[in-house]
C-alpha cells in the first residue's frame, strides 16, 4: 500500500489493551484511567482478522503493543493467532518487562519474533518512583529470561527528557553494550501541544518515511499518532478502514487528544 505521498504501509501497530500494570508519570495519571468498556475491546479473533486482512493489503511488520500487551488475557494465543497468519516477516512486541518473566518462553514458543522492552533507569529506587509501582528487578529478570528463550535482537526503550547525556541514560547505554542490547531513545513527547522529536535508534518520529498504520484496542485505525483522525473497522469494515487509513494518512503530524496508552506509542 502506497499513501498520497508515496510512503509504502506496510507496519501495523496493534494496542492489545488500554490496561497497564504501572503508572509511569510521563505516561498515565497516578490514579489510572477510564477503562474503555470490556463489550468494546476487540477479541483476539477480531484483532487476527483485522491483521490478516491488513497482510493481504500489504502490510509486513506488526507490532503490539498496549498499554502492556502482557496484561492482555490469553496474548500468547494471540500471539499464536497472528504468527499463523503468512506474509508477517516481522512480528515484535513492545512491553514494560514487568511480567516477561513469566511469558518469555511461551512468547517464544508461539512465534514472537522479537521484543522491545522499556528500561529508563538503572536506578531502582528512580524505577519505582517513575513507575509509581514497578519493581526495576522484575525488568532484569524478563530480559533475563528472554535471552535463555532465545530471544535475539532485544531492543530497550529509554526515556530520556532532553538528551542521551543524561546519567539514566547513560547508565542504560553502558547497561546495553554490557548484555548486547541495542538503546532507543525517546524524548518525552506530548500528543496534546504537537511536541514531538524523533526516536534516536530507531525510526519513529520521521514524518517523511512514516510507514505505520495503528489499531487501537475499540477497533480504530489510526494513520498518525499525532492526528485524530481515525477510522472504524466495525463502522466501515475491515478493507475500507485500512484503505482510508491510508489514503488520508498525512503528510506530517501536528497534535492530537490521543494519549499514549490508548494508541500504543
Amino acid at each position: 500500500m502506497y499513501d498520497c505521498y508515496n510512503r509504502q504501509i506496510n507496519y501495523l501497530r496493534i494496542s492489545v489493551t488500554d490496561l497497564c500494570n504501572l503508572r509511569c508519570t510521563y505516561c498515565m495519571p497516578e490514579e489510572g484511567i477510564a477503562q474503555i468498556p470490556h463489550a468494546d475491546i476487540l477479541t483476539l479473533e477480531e484483532i487476527r482478522d483485522i491483521t490478516a486482512a491488513a497482510v493481504g493489503l500489504g502490510i509486513e511488520k506488526v507490532r503490539l503493543t498496549g498499554g502492556e500487551p502482557l496484561v492482555r488475557r490469553n496474548i500468547v494465543g494471540l500471539v499464536e493467532m497472528l504468527a499463523a497468519i503468512g506474509g508477517i516477516k516481522d512480528l515484535a512486541m513492545t512491553t514494560n518487562g514487568i511480567l516477561l518473566g513469566r511469558f518469555a518462553e511461551s512468547l517464544k514458543k508461539a512465534g514472537l519474533h522479537r521484543l522491545n522492552v522499556s528500561l529508563d533507569t538503572l536506578d531502582e529506587d528512580r524505577f519505582r518512583a517513575t513507575t509509581r509501582c514497578g519493581e526495576l528487578r522484575e525488568v532484569l529478570r524478563g530480559l533475563e529470561a528472554a535471552k535463555a528463550a532465545g530471544f535475539e535482537g532485544t531492543k530497550l526503550n529509554c526515556v530520556i527528557a532532553n538528551s542521551t547525556s543524561e546519567p539514566d541514560a547513560r547508565a542504560v547505554a553502558a547497561f546495553g553494550r554490557e548484555h548486547g542490547y541495542a538503546v532507543r531513545y525517546i524524548r518525552r513527547m506530548d500528543t496534546g501541544s504537537g511536541s514531538f522529536w524523533t526516536v534516536e535508534g530507531g525510526d519513529g518520529g520521521h514524518c517523511a518515511s512514516c510507514n505505520r498504520l495503528r489499531l487501537t484496542s475499540n477497533g480504530n485505525i489510526y494513520p498518525c499518532l499525532f492526528n485524530d483522525i481515525h477510522f472504524s473497522v466495525r463502522e466501515l469494515g475491515i478493507e475500507p478502514a485500512l484503505r482510508a487509513a491510508v489514503g488520508n494518512k498525512p503528510l506530517s503530524g501536528h497534535r492530537s487528544k490521543n494519549q499514549f496508552y490508548s494508541i500504543g506509542g
